[in-house]
């Protein structure tokens, strides 16, 4: 008798694990990653939670290297589906993806965007160049042939031209993908201008040059704002002498409050980052995780509705946030990879 009812105790459990994977299996997309990607990818869930019977996709804003971390951590329902990425994956991320599991990652390029530097509207419009924008921002600098900590404490030490008023910056930390490709869009080049950081660089190789090219004054002159740029835009309203490091499409979507810095002579609008003429752009992405693919409903169709013409052709709606479109053919190509939702390469 209790060996009976064991058994049939057993099987009642059975029944109910069975019963129950469905119940807790997740029905809704998880996304993480870039702030400056979110509020593109936030547009496009809505639309796709109204215009189609799935539920629209719970998106976080944990800026590029966060999102990316979370995403390799594993796969399952507790792991995200997407990450949202204001840079490329790197080799050691595709490298933990693979070891946690995550075997399959497909590259979704989405446009482009330019990183400015941008201050209160009505405040003097800054012109710098890349050399200029290290010698402010820069941890250690050369002068008189040495690497010293940075002396320049107003931006007219830096050029007679310039303010005379305290370098105080504003800008994302160390996770975000607009701090990677700050550092090397603008920071790197800045650095290399110096002929005594360029001869590091021949002589030592590129991680001694990097040692000093991409460490970040820490004295308070840049501040880490977190990944919220929004909160970046406000402070700069409150304050007329700091400026904001950021997205294009946050400078584009509050122009009524805040102006962007020209960078070598050229302002970074629209046309000058779609032509190539402004220097500090960079490529969005987002990041697909295959073995959800088929689990988690909508993947697919959401990548696809990301990717239409609808969305990020020419006359986009997201071209109206400030997303830089790709051209015909790189998104012809795009929309191969998540047909066949190809494996990453970085080759």
């Amino acid at each position: 008798m209790f060996t009976k009812t064991m058994k049939s105790a057993s099987l009642a459990l059975v029944a109910a694990v069975a019963l129950a994977g469905p119940a807790i299996a997740r029905d809704q997309i998880k996304i993480v990653g870039s702030s400056t990607v979110f509020p593109f990818a936030t547009v496009v869930a809505e639309k796709f939670g109204k215009g189609t019977s799935f539920k629209t996709p719970v998106i976080e804003s944990t800026g590029s290297g966060g999102g990316l971390k979370l995403f390799c951590a594993g796969v399952g329902k507790n792991h995200p589906d997407i990450t949202n990425a204001s840079r490329r994956i790197k080799q050691s991320e595709i490298d933990r993806c693979a070891k946690n599991g995550v075997t399959v990652v497909t590259e979704v390029k989405v446009g482009y965007d330019g990183i400015v530097m941008s201050n209160k509207k009505g405040s003097p419009q800054l012109n710098l160049t890349k050399k200029q924008i290290f010698m402010a921002l820069g941890k250690m600098v050369p002068v008189n042939g040495k690497m010293v900590s940075n002396p320049y404490q107003k931006w007219s030490d830096i050029d007679p031209s310039l303010p005379n008023a305290k370098i105080e910056v504003l800008g994302p930390p160390p996770t975000s993908g607009t701090r990677d490709a700050f550092t090397e869009l603008a920071m790197r080049p800045g650095a290399k201008a110096f002929p005594e950081l360029a001869a590091i660089r021949k002589a030592e190789g590129k991680k001694a040059f990097r040692k000093f090219a991409d460490a970040v004054r820490e004295d308070g002159a840049y501040i880490e704002a977190g990944e919220n740029d929004k909160m970046i835009v406000n402070k700069l309203e409150a304050n007329p002498d700091a400026f904001g490091v950021f997205g294009f499409s946050f400078l584009d979507q509050n122009a009524d409050k805040i102006q962007g810095t020209k960078v070598a002579g050229v302002a970074p609008t629209f046309e000058n980052i779609a032509s190539g003429k402004y220097g500090i752009s960079r490529s969005l992405y987002f990041y697909i995780k295959k073995a959800h693919v088929g689990v988690i409903p909508g993947i697919a169709e959401y990548a696809a509705a990301f990717t239409s013409a609808n969305a990020i052709g020419e006359d986009g709606y997201l071209t109206d946030k400030g997303l830089i479109p790709l051209s015909d053919a790189e998104r012809a190509a795009v929309v191969k990879a998540i047909k066949n939702f190809e494996h990453v390469s970085l080759q």
